[in-house]
């Protein structure tokens, strides 16, 4: 078929011969083109707009041909939700939740933990009624011991492929939306189960933590002059492992065990030498816990960044770990099998994914728990596979090693899990309580009602899908209309029936109808047209109207589209028409006014009023069943349409008459009139002989009065003021004039409004009143001293001479007389000078102007401050162990390091630190605040300094996270100042510690220090007094904080017995609310 455009130049080719009086229903049907040859499927691909008949490729063929049944529902098959034979069940990720769900699966699956908790007590009887539970109120566990037997029960018999651990996290107050650091999950949370078991009155669930997970090392110091020994006994639930420089978990427990050598300064204080001496310390194992936790530290501290980051190297370790020959007491039974492995996938500490590889205790199988999905490894081999590709790799990653028979090699471990080896294998079961039992048997009732359900919905929608399938392959063999009577009907309706995936709605006809109620011939490339027999059935199942039967064949618009399409054709001939008899000469009155606007684009106004409807067309396309056209968009056009003149409207005066100005208008002839008149009928029509309007010739007279008036005026008050508007001669207070010892005072705006107008008298409004209230406070004292004036207030005041002054007094009306006069005061040669002003100064008013005007100044939104680095032995660290190379307090000049995105700390809000300078405007008028800050704005940025943008209500803490960003260093390392005062409240706002815009603020950085010792404990975990990342736990009702503390060699805070200096910076995470403390 044709084009769309080609199809309406068809459709109205007959007007080109036709008179608009002569149409008739031959042509009115060609004009809704109701013969057009329908389409045939097969041939035409697409559906034809242009053409009604074309009922191809409206969404038909979906359902001509045989559909599967899937199709007519979107609800997955509820089996898939069902938990597979010899499987386990998984756990939903809430959001950032993946940490707590592989800790989860790997205590389930400790069979020794599940069944103390099984036996711990609950307070379940409370929700148990006689012999059964409450079926009308739900299951809500109360503390964390509830929590977990819950969650262990389902795991172990939910008939689900997946369950809900929201309970579980909202008890522990966890942010389901940020991810945690795991390690530290881990810790805390065996802490606070130990402390809430260790209540329980039965032995084996009051120490089940103790014996699963807890073992016991020494902190054995000897010293090397008389031998003496020092023994310090910690209880540990895991060991910490570095593995920066290792490849195999042996090394990494060799160097937690190696001995180190106190010498130098770093020399121990022996208690038995009464003095500092060499000695060695080393840490000796003396018991393993049945379940062995090793901790591969991937997470540490950067200080170069102040973020952590992740250690992507290789770590090789076994299945079956040895442990006799790190223990102290020989002879006993040390030998663990690998259980768990758990992994973390991501470069970076702040993101990534948690799953976990965790051994079956009962069938010796290896499981890999991902969230909801879990997966079989096959043939009971423990297979890490893809989780070793890291997320994003780069061009220098490490081959991964070769792995011998029961050896791994991993590069994602975080966290081995190794169990005691023994001979027998459990063959029992852990059974579930009776009450716990019920619980789940209740939620796997429920879970198979809903599988019922969603099986009854997908069958519903099976049978609502086929009688559908069945009326579209009966009703669209009848569609086509032939010669039968027809009706018309949108083809955006009939698109939606055939969409499967929306709710049939009724037809809705009342967007393409035109102003006579009857169909608009425009709208006729977006209708469709179909049988009577058809549009019957659609009207009785659907609804809908008004019907568009073959009387809504619209014979009035049809007649007008003629008669436009014919003054089209017509206009160019008209025009050259129109043209030349404008060139003929008016004789008599017959001629008429026609504006000298409209006549220049008459032929752009005529072609723009009859292009209107074509315009319709186009904003009709798409617009049926009540998606219109926004009603305020479409009211907007129609008032600037309307703010628009028509023709000959741009010679109608206000009244609505024929203006006064002739420059603006011509006469024509009475032809060119009759002629312009076929495209414009409604335009005003002027003959030679109306008169012009009689109230514009009234205010013309007056206008012309009035500026004569004012000339007048103006010229009678420069000649009375030369000086004054000229700008010359004028007294200074400064240096006060011989000849006159009284000056006045006026307002210079009032002298500047008075200038215009004797400029311009004719287009300004003449100045009546001086207006001198306005530099008067409300008490009607003076707002500005002596000195003020002759200094910042000088441009707010104009002096006057008082033979000026008089002059002044004749001319216009003064409100308040202002002046100052000078008096010589004593005997004594010379004698001294006062000024005094009438009125007096009013000093309350005068100092509440001056406390707005600092108020102002601390309170911007957006300014530019300066922070200026003070270095002060940079070199030190630099010069002292050049290999580490952990400065953080090199500026950016000197250094520039790219921090790639992954190492973002999500703690902080980062702000843009490095933006460039901007000025800094005020609103207030007073001269001397704008002249304090543009003289702040000389300030010149130097070598070591940045600008930052801050508003006045920010406080010191997100600044210096702006300066952490902007010179790498971390907020407690940092030392403020500003004009000598130290800024250290970290809540206080910028407006309250004396920070206004264009401030320098000094940066003085705390160094690390220069002690090979205290480094190496940091860079290789050597010190266990004090760890490198450690953990604290806090309980507040029964949730779970999080306190971590971060190793750092700067200042002088916690010492321990070597005398070695270490500063600590904690932050405490209260449920998504953190709070520093040094």
């Amino acid at each position: 078929m044709a084009p769309r455009l080609q199809l309406e130049k068809a459709a109205w080719r007959w007007a080109e011969t036709v008179r608009p009086e002569e149409v008739s229903q031959e042509h009115i049907e060609t004009a809704y083109r109701i013969w057009l040859e329908p389409c045939i499927r097969g041939v035409c691909r697409r559906n034809c707009k242009g053409n009604p008949n074309c009922l191809v490729g409206i969404g038909e063929h979906i359902w001509l041909g045989e559909i599967d049944e899937n199709s007519f529902h979107n609800i997955d098959d509820p089996n898939c939700e069902r938990r597979k034979k010899n499987s386990f069940v998984g756990l939903t990720n809430l959001g950032a939740t993946c940490y707590v769900n592989t800790f989860l699966q790997v205590w389930f699956l400790n069979l020794e933990l599940r069944q103390a908790l099984y036996l711990c007590p609950s307070t379940c009887n409370d929700y148990m009624m006689g012999d059964g539970i409450q079926e009308e109120k739900d299951y809500e566990p109360q503390t964390i011991c509830e929590h977990l037997q819950y969650l262990f029960a389902l795991l172990q018999n939910s008939n689900r492929r997946y369950i809900d651990p929201s309970g579980f996290v909202k008890a522990l107050g966890l942010d389901t939306g940020q991810q945690q650091d795991a390690q530290e999950f881990s810790k805390l949370f065996m802490s606070l189960l130990e402390d809430t078991l260790s209540k329980q009155k039965n032995p084996d669930v009051r120490n089940i933590v103790q014996q699963q997970f807890c073992g016991e090392y020494a902190y054995v110091t000897v010293c090397n002059q008389c031998g003496r020994e020092s023994k310090l006994l910690s209880k540990f639930y895991e060991l910490e492992l570095n593995i920066q420089g290792h490849k195999q978990l042996t090394d990494c427990i060799s160097e937690f065990l190696k001995e180190e050598k106190l010498e130098g300064d770093n020399r121990y204080f022996c208690e038995n030498c009464q003095s500092k001496q060499n000695a060695t310390r080393k840490i000796r194992l003396l018991s393993l816990p049945c379940t062995l936790n090793l901790q591969l530290m991937r997470f540490v501290f950067d200080r170069q960044t102040g973020h952590k980051k992740k250690l992507n190297t290789y770590i090789g370790f076994s299945e079956i770990l040895d442990m006799e020959p790190y223990v102290e007491h020989k002879g006993g039974s040390y030998v663990y099998e690998l259980s768990a492995v758990l992994i973390h996938r991501g470069v970076s500490a702040y993101s990534g994914h948690y799953i976990a590889h965790v051994k079956d205790p009962q069938s010796g199988e290896w499981y890999k728990f991902n969230d909801e999905d879990i997966e079989k490894m096959e043939g009971k081999k423990l297979q890490l596979g893809i989780e070793e590709d890291l997320a994003e790799p780069s061009k220098s990653q490490t081959r991964k090693p070769k792995c011998g028979k029961g050896t791994h090699c991993s590069r994602n471990a975080y966290m081995l899990v190794y169990r005691l080896q023994t001979q027998e294998k459990p063959t029992t079961a852990v059974q579930v309580p009776a009450f716990l039992q019920e619980l789940v048997d209740r939620d796997n009732s429920k879970f198979e009602e809903w599988c019922i359900e969603m099986a009854e919905m997908r069958k519903q929608s099976v049978d609502k899908g086929k009688a559908k399938h069945e009326e579209v392959k009966e009703l669209y063999q009848r569609l086509p209309a032939g010669a039968e009577p027809y009706e018309f009907v949108s083809l955006e309706w009939l698109q939606k029936w055939l969409d499967e995936s929306t709710p049939t709605k009724p037809i809705d006809n009342h967007a393409c109808l035109c102003s006579h109620d009857k169909l608009h011939p425009d709208k006729i490339s977006i209708m469709k047209r179909i049988s009577e027999y058809a549009a019957d059935i659609f009207y009785s199942r659907y609804g809908g109207g008004p019907r568009l039967t073959v009387k809504a064949l619209c014979k009035e618009c049809v007649v007008e589209r003629c008669r436009v399409l014919r003054l089209k054709s017509q206009l160019n001939e008209d025009y050259k028409t129109v043209n030349n008899l404008l060139k003929a000469t008016v004789k008599g009155s017959d001629g008429f006014w026609v504006g000298k606007s409209s006549l220049r684009s008459w032929r752009q106004l005529a072609l723009e009023q009859l292009d209107e409807q074509d315009g319709d067309v186009d904003q009709s396309n798409g617009k049926m069943n009540g998606n219109t056209l926004n009603k305020d968009e479409s009211k907007e056009e129609r008032k600037e349409e309307e703010e628009e003149l028509n023709f000959n409207e741009d010679i109608l005066c206000p009244h609505g008459e024929l203006c006064i100005s002739e420059n603006e208008r011509r006469l024509v002839s009475k032809e060119a009139w009759s002629k312009l008149q076929q495209y414009f009928p409604k335009a005003p029509e002027f003959p030679s002989y109306r008169e012009c309007c009689s109230q514009c010739k009234i205010l013309e007279r007056e206008g012309e009065e009035n500026e004569a008036l004012h000339k007048m005026i103006a010229n009678e008050q420069k000649t009375s003021l030369p000086n004054l508007f000229q700008d010359k001669n004028r007294p200074c207070l400064s240096n006060w004039p011989e000849e006159t010892d009284v000056l006045y005072i006026v307002s210079q705006f009032f002298v500047e409004e008075w200038r215009k107008f004797v400029r311009k008298p004719t287009r300004c409004s003449p100045v009546s009143s001086v207006g001198n209230s306005a530099l008067l406070c409300p008490h009607g004292g003076l707002m500005f001293t002596f000195a003020s004036m002759t200094k910042e207030d000088s441009k707010l005041i104009a002096l006057i001479w008082p033979s000026e002054w008089q002059m002044i007094q004749k001319l216009f009306v003064v409100d308040h007389v202002i002046k100052i006069t000078r008096t010589e005061v004593g005997d004594a040669n010379p004698s001294e000078t006062q000024y005094i002003s009438e009125p007096k100064l009013c000093p309350e008013c005068r100092e509440g102007l001056l406390c707005q005007q600092q108020r102002d100044l601390r309170e911007y939104t957006q300014a530019t401050i300066y922070v200026h680095k003070v270095v002060d032995n940079k070199k030190v660290m630099k010069d002292s162990a050049p290999e580490l190379n952990v400065s953080s307090s090199e500026t950016e000049e000197d250094k520039e390091e790219a921090k790639p995105d992954g190492e973002k700390d999500p703690d902080f809000n980062q702000s843009n630190g490095g933006t460039k300078r901007q000025k800094i405007t005020h609103q207030n008028y007073i001269a001397y605040q704008k002249q304090v800050i543009r003289r702040s704005m000389r300030h010149r940025k130097v070598r070591g300094e940045k600008a930052l943008l801050v508003s006045a209500n920010q406080t010191l803490k997100e600044l210096k996270i702006q300066i952490m960003h902007a010179f790498s260093v971390a907020p407690f390392d940092q030392n403020l100042s500003i004009d000598g005062k130290i800024l250290s409240d970290d809540c206080a706002t910028l407006g309250t510690l004396g920070v206004i815009p264009e401030s320098v603020i000094l940066l003085k950085a705390d160094e690390p220090i220069a002690d090979y010792a205290a480094m190496d404990d940091v860079m290789q975990g050597k010190d266990r007094l004090v760890r490198g990342i450690c953990c604290l736990t806090c309980q507040n009702e029964g949730e779970l904080h999080r306190v971590t503390l971060l190793l750092l060699t700067s200042r002088k805070v916690l010492h321990d017995d070597r005398g070695v200096s270490y500063s600590i910076y904690i932050r405490s995470t209260d449920q998504g609310k953190d709070t520093d403390k040094n």
